[in-house]
């Protein structure tokens, strides 16, 4: 009996052992990416995507405060809104020493943590301080299937970072795989086998042509490349036994790179795919959450599921919530998110950005836009920099100035706008002016003005062209962007629109 005994005290002890291990996070963060099969998108293919859906949960209205690479990963990193985040708000800051990353919590806690890939850029770096853990670059592949896509061995370089680890330690891993960000090689979706008559996306503020279908197939290939890698990553944790004790994270970290998504407030722009598993932990897996969510959740998600209580993370006081009850299957109170934007790329004089706020609630998105005498892309002499340089771009401001299509792209805004996302989604009829509408318009604006004031958000509260003012020694550049825009766009005389 004693022997039988010490065998089942030794068991227990192992189960007990099993159950407070701290769980195994993969946070898989593309670039700029808006689609995935299991989203109904079937001009790409992400089956690695799609099986964490099926394992876990699809969250359909996940948005990022702000739909610009820097920004929007410091938002994640933080836990707060960028308007929270001082000179973070914008794209190309210097990193304010004060924020802690939720991946540098996670390191004082136990947990190994690394990534490969992109982490926060682009921007510059507090010394000393790994804020999506330590690089893990240096194995690359020998060859891609398209001459845009960068060499890193995503899933080797996972495979490195996991062998080093200390046995048995938790890790936090960041796959910040770099495609589908731009420059794609031209019709590199077709010479890999897609068909640009099988192409079922094409918004209606884009050209139709095989100029503008070949470079959504070029994307979709990147957004691939990104799937197969992440495929091979959850394999190696598979095969190391640690799957079931992995939450996965898939997610963008903005748009797609292409006119009137990265960058900007409109309900398309913001939305991003959003994909979780974890075994054990998700009521009724296989589910979809429609809840209107924010990425400022995930970094008080991912501390709590680590165990690591907020009043002892050492990070500053974060506005997101955890997912948690989205796990549990009851979710309470998700019916808003915020959005909005500052200086992205240096392309208006005097390092004057676009400032937007945004409040999505219900049907209803409605953005202010504090400074609507500006161009919301930058200036035409500039190139309109802040919507990335590609083909579907080029096809709009050389060769369809003034249609409607390039105002919905390029024009300027109004200082308000309000639109019905379920019957509009592509938001092209603006409400605002609309009799009919002003009740819910006020309410909005009165809604969203009373939350900033409460995050004490500069632009509503106080000084807020401070954002303009951030990081002086960039100013030069705007003058060095006109000088590099080699093709001058012609604009209507007297254009403002």
């Amino acid at each position: 009996m004693k022997r039988v005994f010490a065998v089942l005290a030794c068991l227990l002890g192992l189960v007990c052992d099993a159950q407070a291990k701290a769980p195994n996070i993969l946070f898989a963060i593309a670039d700029d990416m808006s689609h995935a099969s299991c989203y109904g998108d079937s001009f790409v293919k992400t089956p690695n995507l799609d099986s964490v859906a099926r394992r876990g949960i699809r969250f359909t209205q996940m948005h990022t405060p702000n739909s610009k690479c820097a920004p929007s990963r410091a938002v994640m990193l933080t836990g707060r809104n960028p308007w929270q985040l001082d000179q973070a708000a914008n794209h190309q800051p210097v990193w304010p020493e004060k924020f802690l990353s939720f991946v540098e919590s996670l390191g004082d806690h136990g947990y190994s943590t690394g990534f490969t890939g992109k982490g926060w850029n682009p921007g510059v770096h507090p010394k000393n301080r790994l804020l999506t853990g330590r690089e893990h670059n240096d194995i690359r592949v020998d060859s891609v299937p398209a001459s845009g896509i960068h060499s890193y061995d995503y899933a080797a370089n996972f495979g490195e970072f996991l062998t080093d680890r200390e046995d048995d330690q938790p890790f936090f891993f960041w796959f910040g795989c770099k495609e589908p960000h731009r420059g794609y090689e031209y019709g590199s979706g077709v010479k890999n086998g897609k068909r640009l008559d099988d192409l079922d996306f094409m918004p209606s503020f884009w050209i139709d042509g095989e100029t503008t279908r070949n470079d959504i197939l070029d994307y979709a290939l990147e957004v691939e490349y990104f799937d197969d890698h992440l495929g091979r990553i959850l394999k190696q944790i598979d095969d190391a036994g640690e799957l079931e004790n992995t939450l996965v994270v898939v997610t963008s970290d903005n748009g797609m790179p292409f006119p009137r998504y990265k960058g900007h407030t409109h309900e398309f722009a913001t939305r991003v795919p959003f994909v979780v598993s974890f075994p054990g932990e998700i009521v009724h897996p296989g589910r979809v959450c429609d809840d209107l969510t924010s990425t400022i959740d995930l970094a008080p998600t991912l501390l709590s599921v680590a165990g690591v209580a907020s009043d002892e993370s050492g990070m500053q006081p974060m506005q997101g919530r955890s997912l948690e009850d989205v796990f549990a299957d009851q979710s309470e109170g998700r019916d808003r998110v915020l959005s909005g934007r500052e200086r992205n790329d240096m392309c208006r004089p005097n390092g004057w950005g676009y400032p937007v706020r945004g409040l999505r609630r219900g049907a209803y998105l409605y953005l202010h836009n504090f400074k609507p005498e500006r161009w919301p892309c930058g200036t035409p002499e500039a190139g309109f920099r802040d919507t990335d340089w590609g083909p579907t771009k080029s096809e709009l401001v050389y060769k369809h100035v003034g249609t409607v299509a390039f105002d919905l792209c390029f024009g300027k805004r109004p200082a308000e706008e309000l639109y019905d996302v379920e019957n509009d989604p592509e938001c092209l009829q603006n409400l605002a002016a609309m009799p009919e509408y002003a009740v819910a318009l006020k309410k909005l604006r009165q809604e969203l003005f009373e939350e900033l004031t409460a995050q004490e958000d500069p632009r509503v509260i106080g000084d807020g062209d401070i954002f303009d003012r951030y990081r002086p020694d960039r100013i030069p550049q705007y003058g060095d962007l006109v000088k590099k825009t080699k093709k001058p766009i012609q604009m209507p005389k007297n254009a403002t629109r």
